[in-house]
């Protein structure tokens, strides 16, 4: 539409009167704008989503690019669409994930209405997820109840010094919201969501927006809680984050969660591919994120140059003893060597570090670090975009910035690689330390009895004939399925749980923990 041969595309949403608008991709013929929006759907009133694509002109009125409609009714709900519309009156298509939510797994009730405070729904929830049906429907690992009681103190989001709050409850692709409850700073909606969980290291995510009618809703806070990491039947009060999840906004919200799972179907679970969120954060270039990853990734490297420098100084006799000790040592392992002394020696370090936490030596740190230059970018963020906004898009050398982008997502995964390896042995997360203990205790009696051929002949023909016993079967790596599940120092950091204001202290009212 412009005279470069690029485009400036956004996209205009309606249905009903529910009105949306996507942010400006500048410059580009094929956008990506990676952005949700949630309609409420009433089936007497129809339900066709029309669609038209704009090209941005500024000082004159903006370029016609093409136009689509979506008719709900036709699409099936509890399942993601993906749908390529091609354009009419213009030319390219655009490619959509429609869902539609509202089923029994998935459900919003009353605060009155208490399937785990039923003492017969309960018992049958509870039956469902007992060991003995650890293989009955691998993908139903278990059950999550959460009530949004109410929140306090939240930012005024309108110029009448109020907001309008909703709180909308993600867990994976699951999303349900509250109902809106207007011009108040201390909501209460006393809804009761449901979900069943697929896999039990997922986080559960609570957000508040403030309703605005004609624009996307403005963000109030947000809390991330591990599954793990919830103690059932316990009413709490979070401290709101901000995006990041690196530091406190204003504002608590009071939740109370009840999770019951089977441990065998969520250790299965593990070692299988994580489930992908359909909208994800568009990656962006950062210099603070840049400095980040290459941080990370210099102190998993320098772990490994220290260990180096430490075996380097025993050959140099350094420290007489300490040489003696490792001459001797290498010299009755050599001897002694047998193939199961490596998962046996990773079995005694995850038990040295478990003695070590219980005993109450834990040398385990709140990496302060990376909490700290997570605050850094935040700054730097804003900073970017105030700086985007005055210089514009001219001054942005886009090659350059897509391959910084990508150097920057390969440091991110190489160090939570290392990162990961590191917690499963820290005892992070105790759920996934103690599968490692059971993995390798059976992977340590497998190398001492059998021997090694015999274990890379079986693994050898189940790899050459998976294809051909099962055609349609997703190829996966355990390990890496596992170490997936781990969460980076960074994740650690977004995961914990802020001091509450002293004014802020919930009841607690205990249950019987399911668990």
């Amino acid at each position: 539409m412009d005279a470069n041969g690029l485009s400036d595309p956004y996209v205009k949403f309606r249905l009903g009167h529910q009105k949306y608008k996507s942010k400006i991709v500048p410059k580009t013929l094929n956008p990506q704008w990676r952005e949700q929006f949630d309609f409420h759907l009433y089936e007497e009133r129809g339900g066709i989503i029309d669609i038209t694509v704009w090209d941005k002109d500024a000082g004159k009125k903006d370029d016609f690019i093409g136009r689509c409609q979506v008719d709900l009714s036709t699409l099936s709900k509890e399942q993601t669409h993906k749908l390529e519309m091609p354009l009419e009156e213009g030319e390219g298509c655009l490619v959509l994930l429609v869902t539609l939510t509202a089923s029994a797994a998935v459900t919003i009730s009353d605060l009155s209405v208490n399937s785990l405070e039923d003492q017969k729904e309960r018992e049958e929830i509870l039956k469902r997820y007992r060991p003995m049906m650890m293989f009955h429907n691998l993908k139903d690992v278990g059950f999550l109840q959460v009530k949004v009681i109410r929140a306090e103190a939240l930012m005024a989001a309108d110029v009448t010094g109020k907001s309008d709050p909703f709180c909308v409850v993600e867990l994976n692709n699951d999303r349900l919201l509250t109902h809106t409850v207007y011009k108040n700073l201390n909501p209460e909606w006393n809804k009761i969501f449901t979900f069943n969980i697929k896999d039990i290291h997922s986080v559960l995510e609570v957000t508040v927006y403030d309703e605005d009618r004609d624009r996307s809703a403005d963000f109030l806070g947000k809390v991330a809680i591990p599954l793990l990491s919830i103690q059932n039947g316990e009413q709490k009060a979070y401290v709101l984050k901000n995006k990041e999840l690196t530091g406190p906004t204003k504002g608590v919200i009071y939740l109370e969660i009840d999770v019951i799972f089977n441990a065998v179907k969520a250790s299965i679970r593990t070692l299988m591919p994580k489930e992908q969120k359909y909208i994800e954060e568009e990656n962006r270039l950062s210099k603070q994120l840049l400095l980040r990853n290459f941080i990370r990734m210099k102190r998993c490297i320098m772990v490994l140059i220290n260990a180096a420098y430490y075996i380097s100084s025993c050959f140099d006799w350094d420290s007489p003893p300490r040489s003696l000790a490792a001459f001797l040592l290498f010299l009755f392992v050599v001897w002694n060597f047998e193939l199961y002394m490596i998962p046996l020696a990773l079995l005694l370090l995850l038990a040295w570090n478990y003695f070590l936490i219980v005993s109450g030596k834990d040398n385990r740190q709140h990496d302060t670090v990376v909490e700290d230059m997570l605050e850094d970018e935040e700054e730097e963020d804003d900073r970017d975009d105030k700086d985007s906004e005055k210089k514009g898009f001219m001054n942005r050398l886009y090659a350059i910035q897509e391959v910084c982008v990508s150097v920057q997502n390969i440091l991110d995964e190489v160090a939570s690689f290392g990162e990961r390896i590191k917690n499963t042995f820290n005892w992070t997360v105790p759920f996934l330390s103690w599968l490692a203990i059971v993995a390798l205790s059976v992977f340590t009696i497998i190398l001492y009895f059998i021997p090694l051929r015999y274990i890379v002949l079986v693994w050898g023909i189940n790899k050459f004939t998976k294809k051909l016993r099962s055609p349609y079967a997703i190829d996966n790596n355990e390990l890496l399925d596992f170490l997936s599940r781990v969460p980076s120092d960074v994740q650690v950091v977004q995961y914990h749980e802020l001091k509450q204001d002293p004014s802020h202290s919930p009841s607690k009212r205990k249950k019987n923990n399911p668990g």
